[in-house]
């Protein structure tokens, strides 16, 4: 049985977010997003956060830009 046997269908009007198998810190940020649209001080934290992981990625991308992508396997 394969990941897809996973899959579900929900019925209209209920909403699904979806993350990976083994996502747990995805999901923890979308969990924080969500609870982040009712209290300022979570919605603060999670926007330092992502720019956190924003500059991050940007970081990456400067390397493999300039490595290429076979140097980071």
């Amino acid at each position: 049985m394969g990941f897809s046997a996973f899959h579900l269908q929900m019925p209209s009007g209920v909403p699904v977010a979806t993350v990976a198998l083994n996502g747990a810190r995805n999901a923890g940020i979308l969990a924080a997003q969500i609870l982040g649209t009712s209290d300022e001080k979570v919605a603060k934290k999670i926007e330092g956060l992502k720019k956190k992981l924003e500059t991050k990625v940007a970081e990456s991308v400067k390397v493999l830009n300039k490595k290429g992508w076979k140097s980071s396997s």
